[in-house]
């Protein structure tokens, strides 16, 4: 990645402990983690556990539906093949170091492990684990469209999370823009049909 000027490679370890030693030292904020077989994705788990800030992009030789759904449990931000092209891969850690889920782009190539974590996702002991890394928005983007949900104005949001008016209308473009939306009632009703938001905590008003 030394010709990505924007990327900075802050260290190399092998699939051992070594790998939780050297992240303990460089923090950073997107781990590449390459595997050779479903086994391997434990260690995602693990990264993931300790260093639940960092992003973990997983690089397969062989990518197929399994690898992938336990990839998804893993909580991995992306799942590639090796045979990724670097200009692919470096855009893939911007998107995974600015909190974005690439994964998700990749579930749509395999319907056979979308229509399995769909059906886990209904599961809330597993759903509530993975909602995140399911949902194409952010933490705040997710606080805010429930805000919405309930009836509250840009001002009226601003003032409940304290941020300025115009971080709340930025939100609120990202949040079209992510949910293919026009307008905010638009977004609403998508965001609930695909249950990144919860209907009952939706429905209070603003006094």
């Amino acid at each position: 990645m030394e010709a990505v000027p924007d990327v900075e490679v802050c260290g190399e370890a092998s699939l051992s402990p070594q790998l939780i030693a050297e992240l303990e030292s460089a923090f950073p904020s997107v781990v590449l983690l390459g595997i050779t077989s479903e086994a391997d994705i434990e260690t995602a788990r693990i990264v993931k556990q300790r260093f639940p800030g960092a992003s973990v992009v997983v690089l397969t030789t062989s990518p197929d539906d399994g690898e992938l759904y336990q990839a998804i449990r893993a909580r991995a931000a992306a799942y590639l093949s090796r045979q990724v092209t670097p200009e692919q891969l470096a855009d893939v850690i911007r998107r995974a170091a600015r909190g974005e889920h690439p994964i998700n782009d990749t579930l749509l190539a395999y319907p056979r492990v979308a229509e399995r974590v769909l059906k886990q996702f209904q599961d809330l002991s597993w759903g509530k684990g993975v909602e995140e890394y399911l949902s194409p928005l952010t933490p705040r983007e997710t606080q805010i469209l429930t805000l919405m949900a309930r009836g509250y104005l840009n001002k009226q949001i601003a003032a409940e999370l304290c941020l300025s008016e115009q971080t709340i209308k930025n939100h609120v473009t990202s949040i079209l823009r992510k949910l293919d939306a026009n307008a905010r009632t638009q977004a609403v009703v998508n965001a609930i049909k695909r249950g990144l938001i919860d209907v009952k905590d939706s429905s209070r008003r603003p006094a």
